[in-house]
């Protein structure tokens, strides 16, 4: 029988026993949700972990039926010695559990540290379960990852690198979903999945239009947003489903012009253009135009100019000197500084605009 309240290890009990059937609570069968969606190595160690801990909640008095104790001094009933044994091993497995985690939070790290060398900004899919995350990252990254219409479809991050505009590039990264009081314990064991939306430049909130409770949804992702600390990082509204809410694909603004929400859907594609739009608008760089003076040495700096795509013509003078013609993202012009060892201001444009 499954209870839609967190139960305690004695009413989960005292209900078995009167009912004489297996008990369920809300976090047991979360948990069990996510064992059977877990599929790679990271995943199963993260649903392993919270199983774990909240097995050792329902350990507390679980063997006093064994319990024959008697007076004197150091005399302990068997009952206990299995309780501490069994409390034991799993704070074993824990720990174990905790050290592989701890590899694969190190080599995510290593990932992010990448990334933003490569100064390429990360936006995060966030929302309520079956939302149509996965959908929507389907439809922007042109891929096929795992969709499905139910709870916890994902639950191992998906990263895509994106070019939304001939200048825009993103790391477009699908996550877990989020559902109304989620395990505390489940948080926590997700966290280095999490920090993909911590660390993350931008929060695309995908929300289903057509859910009659939307709002509370969104009060609900908001919430765990704020849990985890990632209430901080720019946020954008994608309101999807828009074929079953009977809503046309529309863009809504602030006051101030920033873009607040997007109206569209993922599966008829009605709307990712002013999506895809809105993405280019907020990461476009700063442009750099102007004129460019090469050494004939720096030749390999001109073919990545032109690698880049960023010449718009180009001279030689007598000297042998190298006159490019260029419009490029200030990201870019840094970027390739630092790759050739270079200070930006050597690389700058003479006459910049």
């Amino acid at each position: 029988m499954l209870f839609n309240h967190a139960l305690t290890p004695s009413q989960e009990r005292n209900l078995e026993g009167l009912l004489e059937c297996r008990v369920l609570d809300r976090t047991g069968l979360i948990l069990d949700i996510f064992a059977q969606r877990a599929r790679s190595f990271e995943g199963k160690l993260q649903v392993e972990l919270a199983q774990l801990k909240h097995m050792m909640t329902r350990l507390i008095r679980g063997w006093t039926h064994l319990e024959r104790q008697k007076g004197g001094i150091g005399l302990r009933g068997p009952g206990e010695t299995q309780l501490e044994t069994d409390r034991r091993l799993l704070g074993l497995r824990v720990k174990q559990i905790n050290k592989r985690l701890e590899k694969v939070r190190k080599q995510r790290e290593q990932g992010r540290q990448s990334r933003l060398k490569a100064e390429i900004p990360t936006v995060s899919l966030v929302g309520y379960t079956n939302a149509g995350k996965s959908t929507l990252f389907n439809q922007l990254a042109n891929d096929d990852v795992y969709v499905q219409d139910q709870l916890f479809a994902t639950l191992d991050p998906t990263l895509r690198r994106l070019q939304i505009a001939s200048d825009v590039k993103v790391i477009l990264v699908d996550t877990v979903g989020f559902i109304r009081h989620l395990p505390h314990d489940l948080v926590n064991a997700f966290r280095s999945t999490l920090q993909e939306t911590i660390e993350a430049q931008l929060l695309l909130h995908v929300v289903d239009a057509s859910d009659e409770n939307r709002d509370g949804n969104i009060f609900e992702v908001e919430s765990v947003l704020q849990q985890i600390g990632a209430d901080k990082v720019d946020l954008i509204q994608v309101m999807n489903k828009i074929d079953l809410a009977g809503t046309r694909p529309r863009v809504d603004t602030h006051n101030d012009g920033r873009i607040k929400r997007i109206w569209l859907s993922a599966v008829t594609g009605e709307g990712v253009d002013l999506l895809e739009q809105a993405l280019a608008d907020y990461f476009r760089d700063e442009m750099v135009s102007g004129e460019i003076r090469l050494q004939p040495a720096q030749a390999r700096i001109r073919a990545l100019l032109f690698e880049l795509g960023v010449v718009q013509s180009e001279t030689v003078d007598d000297d042998g000197c190298f006159h490019l013609d260029v419009c490029i993202a200030k990201r870019d012009l840094n970027q390739l500084a630092r790759r050739e060892s270079m200070k930006m201001d050597d690389l700058l444009p003479i006459t910049a605009s």
